[in-house]
């Protein structure tokens, strides 16, 4: 493609490098790191084109004295190769993210009328044949498929110039596959399909140069192009070779040398660009090197022909889909202030960038910049300005893409150009297809030679025409939206060319001031054509929805550009009066304006627009609307008093004020006619409504305002009327009399009414201006004047409630305790305010009043009164807060605890109070000790406030105290309360999870305590007893014994070792609760008991419950006539009663007992013999007569029981028998079984193991198959003696490979399933006569045979049988169970293992 401008250009070629563009640029994207040293060509020929290799660039030798380097990234390259793998195309692709911008049509697409009828016609007339290939410079020339190259001017006719080379020689030379035009216009080169290359002379049509063989033959030309330099031109063809073609004339002979630049053996080069200067660049530095880029398969390559071939950079594609063409394009851009050439390139949907410079020192840089992700597989890449590129993907869809931004800005389908493809080019079907696979399949989808760009122009070359693409400029992209009505749009692109923000911009030049004119005038035009359309393309019929929505769409835009070209003459004088002849658009008109009112973005609206405003928004009841515009605009021109009257009628006194302020400076109306409305009703004491407080709010923020020296509701009130406004508003406040006074009207009615109203603000208020006005002294005057009204107005009057009085005296104390204070307060004012907030006659508001005179102390009021006349009120008014702050000001914190005492909302804070001080530095110990000596004398009232909490405050801090402290609780429930919680403290903090002192208490206060326990809480005495250990257990039991707690005391006996006094106390329990069931006194036991909510069956069945429970622990260590005197006894007590039970009503208690009575024999039947269990029962009277049916139950169950132990030990038995058979049947196959050895050699010395025929030599062979001999074996050390004068063997290859791993695990031969050193077996080689039989001399069994027992049990995983009946029979015992899990050894009962599975299958069979 060429570069040079021609002033014959068809269309205007003024979208060339603008270099008033440079400051628009912008320098962040080129802000990239440079690469190191770029590789020289050599290497790059002799590098393998491996498909993962990574690219790395490499050393090359210095351009003149210049460095050089470049930038690359690390990615893979595509092998040359054919590869039809097509999966890689299934990775996520990034999208170029499109704003919403609008950008209009930026291409003008028009057909060559002119030369696409004479392409048909030469076809037809001349047989020129079909269009193959095109270029364009000056003129505009067409290759056809019969050789013929016609030669087009640009003018507007488009006359056919020239017609070169003739149907014969198109015969030889095939089509015409490629063409170039030098930079003046004056050579053409045709290369055709069947290598040929000729030169012409476009001035006169003469054929200057036909060459032959500047290529290898058989080849097509794909491209072929002249450089900068005239005489040089370059050509690439459909081997993938690229060649540099010289041109010279000596002698008046024209020759042509040809070098070649690039070898396609080592990878096809499919397309060449080289580097086109325009005449203004022809001094660049970067074009004394004729810069030429090929684009093979894998990489693209950037060379310099000049002075030397050098190349300056290579870059991998990556993965590409190999059926994607590459493509390159070069451009001068200018970055950063500075024009340099840019190299865009790709090769599927990803196109980059390469920046090359030269910088001051003469280094050559190629930088690549920022890369441009578009979602299509792009076949053309071309530049159509610096900033702007259009690319054609795939599916012939043209798209005009902003380099900076990236932002697709139109996309454009060309599939009606027909465009003509050079598929036949690259297979080179001329020369007979013998190009590559991988040339072919990119040959299906090249267009190179029938797109072409020159000057902002595109030519595209379609089968039966000619197309010619160009940038519009700015006008036109505007005028395509108007004419087809799209006038937001229009507009909205107008905007971005007055504010610099649209792209591919063509045909605005000058200063920025002059281009904004010129667009802000086409603005003001379409503006125009919008209200036309939008008044007379509006629905005349219909709903009014239907014309609101209407005019809604429309009208807010105008508004909107209106303002943002500061033309509000334009808005109100000329659109709006278009506007008013339609009355929905005159409202939808004046609504727009609120919000740009509301945003001060319109401070000054025309008087009738104004008027026309505040009248349709107050007939459409939209009254916040007028108060915001109000505030908002300059209301000079309205009628006042209306407006106010609106305001007033209408509730809007912020606008009300604001009219008041701004039209007539008049500040104090306002607040005349607001406090008119306040003020009644606190006068009479009626509660206000909620617009009330609204008014009364807005009066207050008013009034701080106007102080202040602000406007309200916003703004700032002019500087010479800040001082006058101030004044005026305290000349208002303190007037004796408002304007219109009755004679009932109190002395001061405005302040009097702001204090009713809501003191604390007013006094805020009052506070803000004493801040500001610090230097004023006129205002310092006012200040102390509202002052004295307020002292005159709120003491001497009693309608005010404490705390009012309290809000002025708190505020006074801060202004008074203030190091830079004004103010005077008489003191006697204060004294009168004490009197009143303390007087003890009034018990009203009591908290209040005590709240509002310690927020007087607190913020210095202390310091205008005196201190003891102030206690002594506080103590008669009962303010123990008072006293506690004066107390801690004098440091008396022993007297704070009596105000803690005798405060009773306040009681339970004494502790947290008595701990801090005791506990927290800053007190000194003399305080400390009179508070913890006020602490101790009180203790009895702390007590009976609260236990837990004294008990904790004792063990922290009276830990030695503890004895005299219970002398002093006379109460013995409040002794028992006190130590309850302090032992419970005790064990809390010995188990807590935060360590506290322990508190360790005497042996006789634990008895106290049980003394205690046994009087007031029994039932809780077992439980302490159990959790206790400090007490001593004669003691402990003696005093059960006095309160007659049995439970307890036989817990005690059992505890000190007498089983059998346990036993008998619970024995005589039992009884006595028998007794109670069969006696007529049940109400007296009852109560005797405690358990009234029991009934007598439950007390029996929970103490006999208690007497089992105790005679289980006791079995199981005495012997048999120990237990029969425990059980016995136990078992005649259920059995005599039932012989008082007679009679039908006693059937359900008989029945009942005799339950009770065979769990007695079912537990007891553990530990005594079943022939002594029925002598006793049979020689009982209440068993022993009668008939055998009242025994029948009991003798059954215990043969049940019987015959249940009896299957269970028969069963046992049978499976230990089972298990015992097997073990020891596979334990004697498995040592019996014959041994194999695997080779017949020994495995230490490597020999025969038969080495000398005369000498006997043992033989050892192992379970595992390897054979050694018994000498070698002794001298490894592999054997040892055992007691029994055996020697015992073990494997040394084994065990060494064992060592080798680092474990004491016994290896397994997979082979034979069999495991190692199982057994062993000495043999004896020696010779038996002259069959040479070897014999066995013994086998014997060893202590291996034990590990053998412990490999087949391994078999059957999980415990034996016998471990899980040993554990049962010995859970309850002293002695662990002995056979458990060996997977996992020392972790207790087999039964606790997370693995444990009863398996009921017999146990698996070894593999024989």
């Amino acid at each position: 493609m060429s570069e040079s401008p021609d002033t014959r250009s068809l269309v205007s070629a003024s979208s060339q490098l603008n270099l008033m563009e440079i400051d628009t640029i912008d320098d962040k994207e080129f802000d990239i790191p440079q690469v190191d040293t770029p590789p020289t060509l050599e290497s790059i020929l002799n590098e393998p084109e491996d498909e993962e290799e990574p690219f790395i660039l490499e050393d090359t030798c210095l351009l003149n004295t210049e460095n050089i380097d470049a930038h690359s990234c690390e990615t893979s390259s595509l092998a040359s190769s054919d590869s039809g793998d097509r999966t890689h195309l299934k990775r996520k692709r990034k999208t170029v993210e499109l704003s919403t911008t609008v950008h209009g049509s930026v291409l003008r697409h028009s057909i060559l009328k002119g030369i696409s009828a004479q392409i048909v016609s030469a076809a037809d007339k001349v047989d020129a044949g079909l269009p193959t290939a095109v270029t364009v410079s000056g003129v505009i020339v067409v290759g056809t498929s019969h050789g013929l190259a016609l030669v087009f001017g640009k003018d507007l006719n488009q006359a056919l110039r020239l017609c070169l080379g003739s149907t014969a020689t198109g015969a030889e030379y095939g089509a015409v596959s490629a063409l170039s035009i030098n930079h003046d216009c004056t050579r053409l080169l045709c290369g055709f399909a069947k290598g040929h290359i000729t030169m012409w002379d476009l001035a006169n049509g003469k054929l200057l140069r036909t060459i032959t063989d500047a290529h290898p033959p058989g080849t097509a030309i794909l491209h072929v192009k002249f450089t900068d330099d005239p005489t040089l031109a370059v050509c690439n063809d459909s081997g993938g070779s690229v060649f540099e073609l010289a041109f010279r004339r000596l002698m008046g002979m024209r020759t042509c040398e040809s070098r070649c630049l690039f070898s396609g053996s080592k990878g096809e080069v499919c397309n060449v660009e080289p580097l086109l200067t325009a005449p203004d660049l022809k001094d660049h530095p970067i074009t004394q090197y004729s810069l030429l880029a090929m684009a093979s398969l894998t990489k693209i390559l950037v060379i310099g022909l000049k002075p030397s071939l050098k190349v300056w950079m290579t870059f991998p594609y990556g993965k590409t889909d190999p059926t994607s063409v590459p493509q390159l394009a070069w451009q001068f851009v200018p970055v950063q202030k500075v024009v340099n050439p840019v190299l865009a390139f790709c090769r599927g949907d990803t196109v980059h960038f390469l920046l090359v410079k030269k910088d001051e020192t003469g280094t050559i840089h190629v930088i690549k910049q920022r890369q441009l992700q578009l979602n299509c597989d792009i076949i053309s890449l071309n530049w159509i300005n610096s900033r702007t590129l259009v690319v054609m993907d795939s599916g012939e869809k043209l798209r005009v893409v902003d380099r900076p931004s990236q932002e697709e800005l139109e996309s454009l389908d060309v599939a009606e150009v027909q465009l003509v493809y050079n598929s036949s080019h690259f297979k080179s079907l001329a020369t007979g297809g013998n190009v590559s696979q991988a040339l072919a399949l990119v040959g299906e989808k090249a267009c190179y030679q029938s797109v072409c760009s020159y000057t902002g122009q595109m030519v595209l070359l379609g089968t039966k025409s000619a197309h010619i693409l160009t940038l519009r400029n700015w006008r036109e992209r505007v005028d395509c939206l108007l004419k087809q009505e799209r006038f937001v749009e229009a507009l909205s692109l107008a905007w971005s060319f007055h504010e610099g923000t649209a792209k591919a911009v063509l045909g605005l030049f000058g200063d920025p001031a002059k281009r904004k004119g010129v667009v802000a005038d086409k603005m003001i035009e379409i503006l125009f054509q919008y209200v036309e359309r939008s008044v007379k393309k509006c629905p005349e019929h219909g709903k009014i929805q239907v014309m609101e929505q209407h005019f809604q769409d429309m009208v807010p835009v105008m508004v909107d550009y209106c303002l943002q070209l500061q033309r509000t003459d334009l808005l109100f004088n000329q659109l709006y009066t278009r506007l008013v002849e339609n009355c929905v658009a005159r409202g939808v008109f004046l609504e727009s304006l609120e919000p740009y009112i509301v945003s001060e973005r319109l401070g000054c609206v025309t008087a009738p627009v104004m008027r026309d405003l505040l009248t349709h928004l107050q007939d459409n009841n939209m009254m916040d609307s007028v108060e915001n515009c109000l505030i908002h605009l300059d209301i000079t021109s309205l009628d006042i008093q209306q407006v106010v009257q609106m305001c007033w009628d209408n509730q809007l006194y912020d606008a009300m004020i604001y009219v008041f302020n701004r039209g007539m400076n008049d500040y104090i109306t306002p607040m005349e006619k607001l406090f008119q409305v306040i003020g009644p009703p606190l006068r009479e004491g009626r509660a206000l409504t909620d617009e009330q407080v609204v008014m009364g709010n807005k009066l207050l923020v008013y009034i701080s305002c106007s102080l202040a020296g602000r406007a309200y509701p916003l703004g700032d009130i002019p500087e010479d009327l800040v001082s006058q406004v101030k004044n005026q508003v305290f000349e208002f406040l303190i007037r004796l009399h408002s304007a219109e006074a009755g004679q009932e009207e109190e002395l001061y009615p405005y302040i009097r009414t702001l204090v009713h109203f809501d003191t604390p603000e007013f006094l805020n208020v009052l506070a803000l201006t004493l801040e500001d006005f610090k230097n004023d002294k006129q205002a310092l005057e006012y200040q102390q004047r509202i002052v004295d009204i307020l002292l005159k107005v709120m003491v001497e009057n009693s309608d005010f409630t404490p705390s009012q009085v309290g809000c002025l005296f708190t505020f006074l104390a801060r202004q008074l305790a203030k190091p830079d204070n004004t103010l005077f307060v008489n003191r006697k004012l204060f004294d009168q305010v004490l009197e009143f907030l303390c007087s003890p006659d009034d018990d009203t508001r009591h908290t209040e009043r005590q709240q509002v005179l310690l927020e007087l102390l607190q913020v210095g009021g202390v310091i205008q009164f005196d201190e003891g006349r102030l206690l002594g009120l506080a103590e008669k008014a009962e303010f123990y807060q008072i006293c506690e702050f004066l107390y801690e000001q004098n440091h008396l914190y022993d007297k704070i605890l009596d105000c803690y005492l005798r405060d009773p909302l306040r009681k339970e804070e004494i502790f947290n109070y008595i701990h801090n001080l005791l506990s927290m530095p800053g007190y000194s110990s003399e305080e400390k000790h009179c508070v913890w000596e006020k602490a101790l004398l009180h203790i009895a009232e702390l007590v009976t406030l609260d236990p837990a909490k004294s008990a904790d405050l004792v063990a922290m801090h009276f830990p030695e105290e503890v004895r005299p402290i219970i002398t002093r609780l006379q109460d013995d429930h409040l002794v028992f309360q006190f130590l309850r919680c302090l032992l419970d403290q005790s064990a809390t903090s010995r188990e807590g999870p935060h360590p506290q002192p322990l508190l360790r208490l005497s042996p006789d206060l634990h008895e106290l305590h049980i003394g205690l326990l046994c009087r007031f809480t029994p039932r809780q005495l077992t439980d302490f007893l159990k959790a206790s250990q400090d007490y001593r257990l004669e003691e402990a039991v003696q005093i059960t014994e006095q309160y007659q707690v049995h439970e307890a005391t036989s817990y005690l006996l059992e505890k000190k070792g007498d089983s059998h006094g346990a036993f008998q106390v619970l024995l005589k329990t039992l009884k006595d609760k028998l007794g109670a069931v069969t006696s007529e006194k049940r109400s007296e036991e009852e109560g005797e008991t405690g358990r009234e909510e029991e009934s007598p069956l439950q007390r029996v069945e929970g103490s006999l419950g208690d007497i089992i429970a105790l005679c289980h622990r006791s079995s199981q260590s005495l012997n048999q006539e120990q237990r029969g005197v425990l059980w016995f006894p136990l078992l005649e007590a259920m059995m005599s009663p039932q012989k008082l039970l007679k009679g039908p009503d006693t059937r359900t208690t008989s029945e009942v007992l005799k339950e009770l009575t065979m769990k007695v024999l079912n537990s007891m039947s553990s530990f005594i013999p079943l022939p002594a269990i029925i002598q006793r029962i049979l020689q009982d009277p209440v068993y022993g007569k009668g008939k055998l049916a009242e025994i029948q139950g009991l003798i059954l169950g215990m043969l049940e029981t019987f015959n249940y132990e009896q299957t269970l030990l028969e069963t046992t038995t049978s499976l230990l028998n089972h298990d015992l058979h097997w073990s020891l049947s596979h334990l004697r196959a498995a040592v019996s079984r014959g041994l194999h050895p695997r080779q017949d050699h020994c495995n230490i010395c490597l020999q025969q193991y038969r080495r000398r025929q005369d000498s006997p030599d043992d033989i050892i062979i192992f379970s595992c198959g390897h054979l050694y001999h018994c000498q070698c074996l002794q001298r490894k050390g592999s054997g040892h003696a055992e007691p029994r004068l055996l020697q015992v063997w073990s494997c040394y290859k084994c065990i060494s490979s064992q060592r080798g791993r680092g474990g004491d695990r016994v290896t397994t031969e997979t082979g034979r399933g069999r495991s190692t050193s199982l057994a062993q077996t000495n043999v004896m080689s020696r010779e038996a006569g002259e069959d040479g039989k070897k014999v066995f001399a013994e086998t014997t069994l060893d202590p291996q045979q034990s590990q053998s027992w412990d490999q087949l049990r391994c078999l059957y995983r999980g415990p034996s049988r016998l471990a899980i009946l040993s554990e049962i029979s010995h859970c309850h015992g002293n002695e662990k169970a002995g056979l458990l899990n060996p997977s996992q050894p020392g972790t207790g009962s087999i039964f606790h293992s997370e693995n444990f599975q009863l398996k009921l299958s017999p146990p698996p069979s070894v593999e024989e």
